[in-house]
């Protein structure tokens, strides 16, 4: 979407990323036209999801840390504001930070650098994913799954001996 191919005195500008800048809220009548319909834009320019896809989010998020405690680890949701509060989405297990998305599509480089960057010092950052009727998948950078590697790999010679 080109800058000029949008008219009116309240749009100030398109960026390279397809974000609308606005002066005011008449803009948002625009966007909704030219957006799709869960993405909305605040005077800001930052994104927001609709209710729904938060809901789905939150039944992701559930629905993995079932899993993980039928798997013997105690977790639960994270408390999450916004975001930006740093928590993981699901906790309790020891050592990662879990970024849960349960979406159709999911661009994972941004997914990782989302939960890179939220990670508290020390955890490794870790995207789990899932899309309708398939099953749960887990993402990380390499050099954090060589670590967990190693560890485990450490872990199976001592006890061969």
């Amino acid at each position: 979407m080109e800058a000029g191919e949008i008219s009116g005195k309240n749009l100030e500008r398109v960026t390279s990323d397809g974000r609308i800048i606005c002066h005011d809220i008449k803009c948002h009548l625009v966007i909704k036209v030219l957006r799709p319909a869960w993405l909305t834009v605040r005077r800001s320019g930052r994104r927001h999801m609709g209710r729904s896809q938060r809901e789905k989010g939150k039944r992701g998020e559930r629905e993995l840390a079932g899993l993980l405690r039928e798997y013997g680890y105690d977790c639960r949701r994270g408390q999450q504001y916004c975001g930006t509060s740093g928590d993981a989405d699901v906790v309790g297990l020891s050592g990662i930070h879990i970024e849960c998305k349960r979406v159709e599509k999911l661009n994972l480089l941004d997914a990782v650098s989302q939960a890179v960057r939220d990670a508290a010092k020390g955890l490794l950052p870790a995207v789990f994913h899932r899309k309708d009727r398939c099953e749960w998948l887990v993402t990380m950078r390499l050099e954090d799954w060589i670590q967990i590697y190693r560890e485990w790999e450490a872990g199976r010679e001592i006890d061969s001996r």
